[in-house]
């Protein structure tokens, strides 16, 4: 027999709990329902413990030190730290990391199978002595059945399962070895049933018609592998356990956690005390429970604003997903990070509360305020993304300030490549809300860093407008190129987010072959539509729209606008709006050789050949690289590299070995009339022109470089030699540009 023959606890006597349910009511700060607390009272551990001392009239409070205080940008709450019996607790299905895995109230949209519809979530009330209607600290949700409900819990396990996270370790053995290390947060939720209760024979409920439920904020992940340990299930906890898990027979179910609680450690102990001596590799489940028998565990008691204490719990667990640990599903990371910034805007009096709601999904689009009553499907997902689209890239000082403390950032002057772009994923992925299916995020990476440091500032015109206007109004036509396109591409699969190689990446032709997909990167496919036919362009824009609003796919439309009948694909999009290979910028001609000029000083002094081809002739030089920089696209997959403009050799020789003496003044004028000194201030002007378009160019794939070497979890991406040779070009590159401005001063006129 072991040392600890009885490592489960048994509940606290009905009396220890009524005296600690009724410490908790009196104590200052605390304004949990008292149902709640009879909820959660069977499953703590030394209930005594918690409690001061009596005061004058015999009346004792929780202790002081027990409390804690959880402050965010959305208000305060007050939790209360406790040793909980290792199967209490539930998995939240309103937890971020598994949003995507829900239909959300935001998609204007009728339901699929793929993904369920949450109910929503509101704060517990109550009439109060005077009649007034209180808010306390517990939320509450109307779920249409007991059927429905014990659906979702499982829903929300099952997306857990999925979304585990890159653990250098297996949580569910590390549980089993070494217990729980760290407390969970729980609040506390009311489940009130719609459907009437199912009767027997003698028309007695089988079931209760509301569950009281302490829901794991933090902590979802171990609160799901503790219940398989002890054989149970979330929804089980919540809703009932059968008999057979507690050690009897039968289908029946024990609602009333201090009974089942109390028959699950009786069995568990019998079981225990069976075995010589704890063996992790004994698949008992009391053996491999054991270290999970008690936990710490942090309860929310109280809050000054309880109508907010949903934002205000999940204010404090997204820290998580702005700063992760470990790496959670793309979508739902940057839709934390989104809502963190809307919390912040509330807490400011920024945003108003119902605003937020929707935006942060929710709340249904038609209940912003001024939404259109006839609006379409479109016309909401698009009034809810711009509005987004604001929030997060904001006009206003007020509100540059506190996305900037949100999401640690730097100055919007110095905002970075990096910054800008989990903003534009943030902005996407709670765009994605509103439709049945999500996109990469990565979708919403189409921004210039300097386009956007200072806000976006729309125009402010409904979408039917823009639609109707596009094709001569080139204002409409850029902002739906800019700001929808995008997304609507995405919705239907005509485009994805560039993810590096394209093994494996194949999609349906028209007619049912396999075709490879083109890479390309979002920007060149909105380029696409702005340099092929408008016409068709705008016709596109206006099919992906209706569709949205008839709930079908999209057809293809002809280059005169006609619509076809056949459906849009990503092989015709790319065929119709091919990839854009870029151009360069406008060049001034290159000057020739002088005609009268001897070919032996074409290569005078420098090694040239002598009969060098002229510069009509003459190969643009690749770009030089510096030794050992590796080939970003082939290292890292998803990049795709920025072609780098080569300037035009200025004469036979190349612009760097030109002679001296055509650099003279005096030589025959160009056909164009410009003499070769003029073409010379040109070329200056050009060159100089690109150096800051190049540098932007090198940081930002630098940011890339980085973003994928933390997405593919690479620690390193240069060899110590190949970084060094990088890092020697940047002060040599430095050096030359420091002398430019002294040299262009000299050769200009005197500042008036």
């Amino acid at each position: 027999m072991v040392e600890n023959e009885r490592p489960f606890p048994l509940p606290a006597s009905r009396e220890q709990q009524e005296e600690w349910i009724q410490a908790a009511v009196d104590t200052p700060g605390v304004n949990v329902p008292r149902e709640a607390l009879a909820n959660i009272a069977p499953f703590l551990v030394d209930l005594v413990g918690l409690l001061g001392l009596p005061d004058p009239v015999g009346r004792r409070r929780l202790l002081e030190s027990a409390l804690r205080r959880i402050t965010t940008d959305a208000g305060e709450a007050t939790v209360v730290a406790v040793r909980m019996h290792g199967a209490g607790g539930v998995v939240w299905e309103n937890n971020e990391r598994i949003s995507s895995a829900w239909h959300s109230p935001a998609d204007p949209s009728g339901l699929t199978g793929q993904r369920r519809a949450l109910a929503r979530v509101y704060p517990w009330t109550t009439a109060n002595a005077d009649g007034q209607e209180e808010a306390y600290a517990a939320l509450r949700s109307d779920v249409p059945s007991r059927a429905e409900l014990i659906a979702n819990v499982h829903q929300a396990a099952e997306a857990l399962e999925k979304r585990v996270g890159h653990r250098p370790y297996v949580l569910k053995q590390d549980l089993v070895l070494n217990g729980q290390q760290e407390p969970g947060l729980f609040i506390a939720q009311q489940f009130q049933l719609e459907e009437p209760p199912l009767a027997d024979e003698h028309g007695r409920p089988l079931h209760p018609v509301e569950h009281w439920g302490w829901m794991a904020v933090r902590g979802n992940n171990r609160t799901k592998e503790r219940h398989e340990l002890f054989g149970l299930s979330s929804a089980e906890v919540l809703t009932g356990v059968p008999l057979k898990k507690l050690g009897g027979e039968g289908e029946s179910l024990v609602f009333d956690p201090s009974d089942w609680l109390a028959r699950l450690s009786e069995t568990l102990n019998d079981e225990y005390g069976t075995v010589d001596h704890w063996n992790p590799d004994n698949l008992l489940r009391a053996v491999q429970a054991k270290k999970v028998a008690v936990v710490e565990a942090h309860l929310v008691v109280g809050s000054p604003t309880p109508r907010r204490l949903y934002r205000i719990v999940q204010m404090s667990n997204r820290r998580d997903h702005v700063h992760p640990p470990l790496e959670f599903e793309q979508n739902d990371r940057s839709r934390a990070v989104a809502r963190s910034v809307l919390g912040a805007y509330v807490a400011a009096g920024c945003l108003d509360e119902r605003t937020a709601e929707v935006l942060s999904g929710a709340a249904p689009i038609s209940e912003l305020p001024g939404a259109p009553s006839d609006a379409t499907v479109s016309e909401l997902r698009d009034l809810r993304s711009m509005m987004l689209l604001g929030e997060l890239f904001p006009v206003d000082r007020e509100k540059q300030f506190l996305i900037r403390r949100a999401l640690s950032e730097s100055p919007p002057s110095q905002l970075t490549a990096p910054e800008v772009a989990r903003r534009a994923r943030a902005w996407s992925a709670l765009t994605s809300e509103s439709y049945p299916k999500a996109w990469n995020p990565r979708i919403g990476e189409m921004f210039q860093v300097g386009d956007v440091r200072g806000g976006i500032k729309l125009s402010g015109r409904l979408l039917r407008d823009l639609l109707a206007s596009a094709e001569t109004d080139e204002d409409a036509f850029e902002e739906l190129v800019s700001y929808r396109a995008a997304h609507w591409l995405a919705a239907y699969g005509l485009i994805d987010a560039d993810r590096g190689s394209l093994t494996g990446q194949k999609s349906d032709e028209d007619d049912g072959t396999e075709a490879t997909r083109v890479r390309r990167t979002v920007r060149n496919a909105l380029n696409a539509l702005r340099n092929n036919s408008r016409i068709q362009a705008v016709a596109v824009l206006r099919e992906l729209a209706k569709a949205m609003d008839q709930d079908r796919p999209p057809r293809k439309v002809s280059r005169s606008g006609e619509l076809l009948y056949e459906p849009m694909k990503g092989a015709w999009f790319n065929r119709e709006f091919p990839k854009e290979t870029g151009k360069r910028l406008n060049k001034p001609p290159a000057p020739r050789a002088h005609p009268a000029q001897p070919r032996s000083t074409l290569g005078a002094g420098d090694g040239s050949p002598p009969n060098a081809p002229t510069g009509d002739a003459m190969p643009a030089e690749p770009h030089p690289v510096s030794p050992g920089l590796p080939s970003v696209s082939g290292n890292l997959h998803g990049i795709e590299p920025t072609p780098t403009p080569t300037p035009e050799p200025l004469q036979a020789a190349g612009a760097d070995q030109a002679p001296e003496a055509s650099r003279q003044p005096g030589h025959a004028p160009a056909p164009d009339g410009s003499s070769p000194l003029e073409q010379l201030a040109d070329e200056v002007r050009v060159r100089v022109g690109r150096l800051l378009d190049e540098t932007r160019r090198a940081r930002e794939t630098l940011d890339l470089v980085a973003d994928k070497a933390r997405e593919g979890d690479v620690r390193f991406v240069f060899s110590r030699g190949q970084a060094d040779a990088i890092v020697r070009e940047v002060p040599r590159t430095l050096r030359t540009l420091r002398e430019l401005p002294e040299l262009v001063e000299s050769l200009a006129e005197p500042a008036e």
